[in-house]
């Protein structure tokens, strides 16, 4: 698999694993070091907080049956009643169970006809994606470079130095 993924880092990822009978987070970990890094998913509410800063972004959800993308900025969100409840103010929102991430991935490759796309990942327990937000483009559908920059410097501040694991 590793092999496959770093001749070909830029397909669908779920779709690998679904080929491969193996977890996201498990295929996630065979890119090459420099298109992945992980944080502890202790370290979820930070990446959350700080990705509120962000401006625009795109989550997404995928599942078996469908991939779902919502753009708008990332609310703040607070914990209560077992949940991370994220403000209103954006088309996104909701309850999420954050106490559930084992792993935050930050991930940056090339996907399909786009030449690069960041993704920070929320593993759960079972190694599957209980969402991820990307990184906003512009109009020209290149990545915004601010945003690029708190991604790099978040995936520092999480996941320590180059190639490391927190």
């Amino acid at each position: 698999m590793r092999e496959r993924l770093a001749a070909a880092p830029n397909g669908v990822l779920e779709a690998v694993a679904a080929e491969s009978n193996v977890s996201l987070l498990t295929v996630t970990e065979c890119l090459p070091d420099g298109l992945r890094a992980f944080a502890s998913g202790e370290t979820a509410e930070a990446a959350m907080l700080d990705m509120a800063e962000w401006g625009t972004v795109t989550v997404l959800v995928h599942s078996a049956d469908l991939v779902l993308e919502c753009k708008g900025p990332l609310p703040r969100g607070q914990f209560g009643r077992g949940f991370y409840n994220l403000a209103g103010g954006s088309p996104i929102g909701g309850h999420i169970r954050l106490d559930r991430c084992r792993t935050v991935g930050f991930v940056r490759r090339p996907f399909m006809g786009s030449a690069d796309s960041a993704s920070v990942v929320f593993f759960n327990g079972d190694g599957e994606a209980m969402f991820k937000v990307f990184v906003g483009r512009d109009d020209a559908r290149q990545l915004l470079p601010d945003q690029v920059e708190r991604f790099e410097a978040l995936k520092a501040r999480l996941c320590g130095a180059p190639g490391q694991t927190a």
